[in-house]
């Protein structure tokens, strides 16, 4: 028979167990609470440098490697590099003709390297609604020109009727454009889609007439091509009844010593580059990064200038329009605020003009110089608005 003293004692021993197992369960919970605290921690600074690194990103697509799109690109990726306030981030593409479905349609895309007769390539898809409210541009850039390789006996380029041309592949900035430059001149040609360097081979071995690539002058995979005396660049003659999207240009033995006889050079057309923008709602977050690339563009233009970067940009007029297309609203405003103080190809060429024949000196060196003959004309230039 169990008496009170062990009734007793058997209920403080039960306190006491209750009484432990209390203070190891409040232990635990607040060893369980310890470790919760740094995971919640890591998790506040991951999401804080995600959404920091995602609102200073902006994106663009430009073309395959080693070329003109793909150097520009990545001369914007450093030129204008902010560290944590603004990052370009360059995507390859397959050329202005893909890069305008690109800038449309997909989600991670802002900008991109598009063409003065891209609008008119989007038209003609009856998918496609509205689209000149969806692309705009930030600005004109250079010009594109149009390369025709063919063999000599080719003299004019009319005699590529009905021949077998290829235009790089399909989707290529020279896909749309040459095919496109083709039908202006009234010639009808039997189009192949190949990469360039086979539609190459395929020429040296007579199983084309022509390959049509249409690149800023000069373009790699051309300055590299061995004619042998055998082939050349056909002259294409500029005529009125060319869209105002094409304008006349030349290459010359400078660019192409291989392909170009002589001194006199080949007359060609080109097409405008445009750097596209998509055009997205005012006061979004993704338009936000937009005029913080867009300011950052047009205030730091003049490093795109110097001697290592692509020599192309140095064609650039910021403040040339372009017919049918609408300029992106925050550059229009930085243009407005700023007149007067953008470079334009005249003045370049007045400067250049100004120099000493015979003058020698390294391309830095004419940078530099330039850059002083500049700001001697505008005491202002150099002077950063913000």
């Amino acid at each position: 028979m169990e008496t009170r003293g062990m009734r007793a004692v058997r209920s403080c021993a039960t306190a006491w167990t209750v009484a432990f197992a209390l203070l190891l369960a409040a232990g635990q919970t607040r060893e369980a609470a310890a470790q919760k605290r740094p995971a919640a921690q890591d998790s506040a600074t991951e999401a804080a440098l995600s959404e920091t690194l995602n609102a200073n990103t902006v994106s663009i697509v430009t073309g395959t490697p080693g070329g003109t799109y793909f150097r520009t690109g990545a001369d914007l990726a450093f030129v204008l590099d902010d560290g944590d306030r603004l990052r370009i981030l360059p995507i390859l593409g397959r050329g202005a003709g893909a890069n305008a479905y690109d800038l449309r349609f997909l989600k991670g895309v802002d900008l991109g390297f598009v063409r003065t007769d891209t609008l008119d390539q989007l038209r003609q898809d009856k998918r496609l609604k509205e689209i000149e409210k969806r692309i705009h541009y930030v600005a004109k850039l250079f010009n594109d020109e149009l390369h025709v390789i063919a063999p000599k006996e080719i003299g004019a380029i009319g005699d590529l009727a009905g021949k077998r041309v290829s235009f790089d592949v399909k989707g290529s900035g020279t896909d749309y454009s040459g095919r496109a430059m083709f039908r202006e001149l009234g010639i009808a040609v039997e189009a192949v889609n190949v990469n360039q360097p086979t539609a190459l081979e395929m020429l040296r071995q007579g199983e084309l007439e022509a390959v049509v690539s249409v690149a800023a002058r000069p373009v790699a995979i051309i300055t590299g091509f061995e004619p042998a005396g055998r082939f050349h660049l056909v002259t294409v003659p500029y005529s009125d009844r060319i869209g105002e999207a094409y304008v006349p240009a030349t290459l010359t033995g400078v660019d192409y010593p291989k392909l170009v006889d002589g001194s006199k050079p080949v007359e060609t057309l080109a097409v405008g580059t445009i750097l596209g923008v998509y055009n997205h709602p005012k006061g979004s977050e993704r338009y936000r990064k937009l005029e913080r690339f867009t300011t950052a563009f047009f205030d730091r233009f003049e490093r795109l200038l110097a001697p290592q970067h692509h020599p192309k940009w140095r064609e650039v007029n910021l403040a040339a329009s372009v017919p049918g297309w609408t300029r992106f609203q925050p550059a229009q405003d930085w243009l407005d605020s700023h007149r007067g103080d953008t470079p334009s190809q005249s003045e370049i060429e007045r400067f250049l003009g100004e120099q000493p024949q015979g003058a020698a000196a390294d391309k830095e060196e004419v940078y530099q110089a330039y850059l002083r003959w500049r700001r001697a004309q505008r005491p202002e230039y150099g002077m950063v608005r913000r």
